[in-house]
């Protein structure tokens, strides 16, 4: 069928913009809302594969500006509930 696959796995190669319009997709998912880098590495492992895809989601989810801004939000709340 013209597909390689890794262990079952579709293996998405380095070829323009792919594996971040499927990092994107994962990540932004109304299904799927923004998820940790954990959590976004064991959902995409079941479907896809590539050398370094847990770093790659990593520094995906590291740059993105919703989740940041929810970190710092959520760190200042325990912060502040500590007082």
């Amino acid at each position: 069928d013209g597909v390689f696959r890794y262990q079952g796995r579709l293996y998405v190669p380095k070829v323009g913009q792919l594996r971040l319009q499927i990092l994107t997709e994962a990540h932004n998912s109304r299904y799927s809302i923004h998820p940790v880098a954990t959590k976004m590495y064991r959902s995409m492992r079941e479907v896809f594969w590539w050398n370094g895809m847990k770093r790659d989601i990593a520094h995906f989810v590291d740059k993105c500006q919703n989740c940041q801004q929810v970190k710092v939000t959520s760190e200042t709340r325990r912060y502040n509930s500590r007082d």
